[in-house]
């Protein structure tokens, strides 16, 4: 069906059918992920997308044969169909490339970040039988193949080539991406769900999307994330924002004022100035520092008493 080419018309259709992807049964990714691709690409076919991967999952299951559970053999073999046959690789030299977070350029391309190319990974690996479930990694996301009644787990890097990670491995790649001080637990470690998934990708993207200051996208985003996740109040407060710096005063206030009625406590303001780069696009972990959080109220009432000076003004 045709998409409205304006952005902030489409983003009422792209909500939706991020909504029904994700409340479909099953464990599918790629419908959500291609939803989200429309934030850039609002004519995609994307049953061209499906059936593509549907004809590479029964190429990955031929390859496979006899294999039908993920072992270390299995897996390999996965892998030199998915990375050397298919050409899948990280990339490294464009990391930052918008392109690789949006599923059908990894598909068309070839090449992504971890998290794309691991659901390139988990959608063709569910339609070639193996059971494999994806890792929310902090800094990088991984996969894991259940190892079985006395089997150890198998921690998959979908961005290296489906390289094989042990303990000690995982220990280096957290100190890489979160600092020395990174205490390791296996927890780290526990699958991830659609939902997980889904988040994740739409709050790399967004924070993608305020570095290169590309705020109509990365409001679109933030609707989407509270798509996913009504109770996320950051996002209230992250696109509230965004639309006060697009100049969509109406907005800015309607979505400020909610983000304080729904956060704990009511500090008085200061006259401080507030920096976007600050606090758009940092994830709420749900353990923010209490001081930090007492910050972010503090600066958005001073911009809910100016938006609301504003807005008065207007009428």
């Amino acid at each position: 069906m045709p998409y409205a080419l304006n952005l902030q018309s489409r983003t009422s259709e792209v909500a939706a059918d991020l909504e029904r992807a994700l409340n479909a049964p099953g464990a599918e990714l790629a419908p959500a992920a291609l939803a989200i691709a429309r934030v850039e690409y609002p004519a995609l076919e994307t049953a061209a997308y499906l059936d593509r991967l549907d004809e590479m999952g029964a190429r990955a299951a031929e390859r496979l044969g006899g294999f039908v559970h993920a072992t270390s053999e299995s897996i390999k073999v996965f892998n030199e169909y998915l990375y050397d046959e298919e050409g899948f690789r990280g990339n490294r030299e464009r990391y930052e490339d918008p392109r690789n977070s949006f599923l059908n350029e990894v598909l068309d391309r070839r090449t992504g970040i971890p998290i794309t190319l691991a659901v390139v990974y988990l959608e063709l690996a569910r339609r070639a039988g193996l059971g494999i479930t994806g890792v929310n990694f902090p800094g990088h996301f991984l996969l894991r193949a259940p190892g079985g009644i006395g089997g150890e787990d198998l921690i998959i890097d979908p961005f290296h080539r489906g390289a094989l990670l042990s303990e000690v491995d995982c220990r280096l790649l957290l100190r890489n991406h979160v600092g020395d001080d990174a205490a390791f637990d296996r927890s780290l470690l526990a699958p991830a769900t659609r939902h997980d998934i889904v988040v994740r990708m739409l709050v790399n993207l967004k924070r993608l999307y305020v570095r290169m200051r590309s705020f109509p996208q990365a409001r679109f985003v933030s609707t989407l994330l509270l798509t996913a996740d009504p109770s996320a109040v950051h996002e209230l407060r992250d696109r509230g924002l965004l639309a006060y710096h697009l100049e969509d005063f109406s907005s800015a206030l309607r979505d400020l004022e909610e983000y304080l009625r729904l956060s704990p406590g009511e500090m008085p303001a200061d006259e401080s100035d507030f920096d976007l780069d600050d606090s758009v696009g940092e994830e709420d972990d749900g353990e923010t520092d209490e001081a930090q959080h007492v910050d972010d109220v503090t600066r958005v009432l001073d911009h809910v008493k100016a938006l609301r000076r504003r807005v008065a003004g207007f009428n």
